[in-house]
């Protein structure tokens, strides 16, 4: 990077804007082993079309993604791969200066599977009105 020009940096930077979000991030790792539609990965992410179609839209001015319309659908792949290189070296880094802090590394590993159903929470019963609560002191009048 030390020879680089001030144009060449500028286009650096966009790169790394393009993954500095999280949302971007995960489409970018929904989309390691195959090409998704844009509705595919609203239902993926929980966002909507339009935010999703925004998102991808950037990643693909950056180059990090190619389209192919397929009938009525756009569909979205990785178009350079060296990607995940990028971003494993990244993650392999804040994992190492998180080595310290066991919950801090966690969050760079894959979801452990939960044992046995989640408990269902307490439900107050409805059908019974709460009680009135007395006041305390005296009662203001007009």
């Amino acid at each position: 990077m030390e020879n680089l020009t001030p144009q060449a940096l500028a286009q650096v930077a966009d790169y790394f804007q393009a993954l500095a979000e999280p949302n971007r991030l995960r489409m970018l790792n929904l989309l390691r082993h195959e090409p998704r539609s844009v509705g595919e990965l609203a239902l993926e992410t929980g966002h909507s079309v339009a935010n999703v179609s925004r998102h991808l839209a950037l990643l693909a001015q950056r180059g990090l993604l190619a389209r192919e319309t397929r009938g009525t659908s756009v569909y979205y792949h990785i178009a350079d791969p060296a990607i995940y290189e990028l971003c494993n070296l990244v993650c392999d880094n804040l994992g190492r200066r998180f080595d310290r802090t066991a919950e801090q590394r966690a969050a760079f590993a894959p979801p452990a599977q939960v044992a046995g159903p989640a408990k269902a929470p307490k439900v107050r019963n409805a059908s019974k009105a709460p009680e009135p609560r007395a006041r305390a002191g005296k009662s203001r009048r007009a």
